[in-house]
């Protein structure tokens, strides 16, 4: 990051502070912070058409994923299952990408509702949703730095698992 520079994301509000967060990360519009990080992509010498940009909308409410399709934006992503129903349910037009750790138990209420899910981890999983819904595009999730408290598949075992998915 260069001096000056916003970080491309903004951690998580601790309990009891959200309001205070909440101020913080408006502070700077999303057309604003979407011309930020498009200057940076063009500063790497990359094509702006080689970069996705999903637009993370936890902690935020529909009214800030409707400014985020306003500025441009369409693929939002969400950590959270039941969070995102609620979202998608009064936000129109957008893609949206379940980015965060999926349960078994919340396969069904997933498939159908997002375009891909970012965190297929486990071969469970993979099972799980194709039984549901064959045709739900997944990405699988690496654990390249191996460090426990991570999830995603150890990368030794990642082509078994994109054999067997």
């Amino acid at each position: 990051m260069h001096e000056g520079e916003l970080p491309l994301s903004v951690p998580p509000p601790a309990s009891g502070r959200q309001a205070v967060w909440r101020d913080r990360r408006r502070s700077v519009s999303v057309a604003e912070r979407l011309a930020e990080v498009r200057e940076r992509i063009a500063r790497t010498g990359r094509h702006p058409n080689d970069v996705t940009i999903v637009a993370v909308t936890k902690g935020f409410g529909p009214d800030v994923c409707r400014e985020a399709l306003d500025a441009g934006l369409r693929i939002l992503g969400e950590n959270r299952v039941q969070e995102a129903l609620t979202k998608i349910e009064v936000v129109q037009g957008a893609e949206w990408h379940l980015i965060g750790h999926l349960q078994t138990n919340k396969v069904r209420q997933a498939t159908g509702r997002f375009e891909l899910i970012q965190s297929v981890a486990s071969l469970h999983l993979a099972e799980a949703l194709a039984r549901v819904d064959p045709t739900q595009k997944v990405l699988i999730e690496v654990n390249v730095s191996r460090e426990p408290q991570k999830s995603g598949v150890d990368p030794a075992q990642a082509n078994d698992l994109i054999d067997e998915a």
